[in-house]
């Protein structure tokens, strides 16, 4: 895109977001609506917290470096696999998750390509390789943003925080 076109569909994607995104008492809240949260920066190492709860059937995710992604949802299997793997690991070791409604805390950190994740204080991810999702034939991109993203119901998240490393 020219800087003129991504100005324009970057200033779309805002008004998108303030429809759907909003905080309430602190926290960020999602109606189901809309597009991913994106950060405005890109992240090469980094460590990521958050906390984050969802409703019944809830299906959401995190995606690192703009790839999908940390799987959030209400499965027998758990969240914090690596989802869209296929080569790689793609379900969490354990299944760690609060029940539903309540909240949950994810640790993540992101070395190279590798990820580790740990779901309130279990370890579900243990250094396993990121796949590139977009193409499967290249590696993991070396940076890129943070996406906080959900399949169409009402998701929270608060205390947000990232640590370059």
């Amino acid at each position: 895109m020219t800087p003129a076109e991504r100005a324009e569909a970057q200033a779309a994607a805002d008004v998108r977001m303030q429809e759907h995104w909003s905080v309430v008492d602190g926290v960020l809240v999602f109606d189901g609506g809309g597009d991913s949260l994106v950060t405005v920066d890109d992240y090469e190492d980094f460590e990521l917290l958050v906390d984050w709860k969802i409703k019944a059937e809830g299906d959401s995710g995190i995606y690192l470096r703009g790839s999908p992604q940390v799987q959030i949802w209400d499965n027998p299997i758990g969240s914090g696999g690596l989802y869209n793997n296929q080569a790689n690991p793609s379900e969490p070791l354990v299944v760690a998750d609060n029940p539903v409604g309540e909240w949950n805390t994810f640790r993540i950190r992101m070395i190279g390509e590798r990820v580790s994740i740990w779901l309130n204080g279990q370890l579900v991810a243990d250094d396993v390789v990121l796949e590139n999702y977009w193409d499967r034939s290249q590696p993991i991109f070396p940076s890129g943003p943070i996406e906080l993203q959900n399949h169409g119901n009402t998701l929270y998240f608060r205390n947000i925080s990232v640590r370059e490393l």
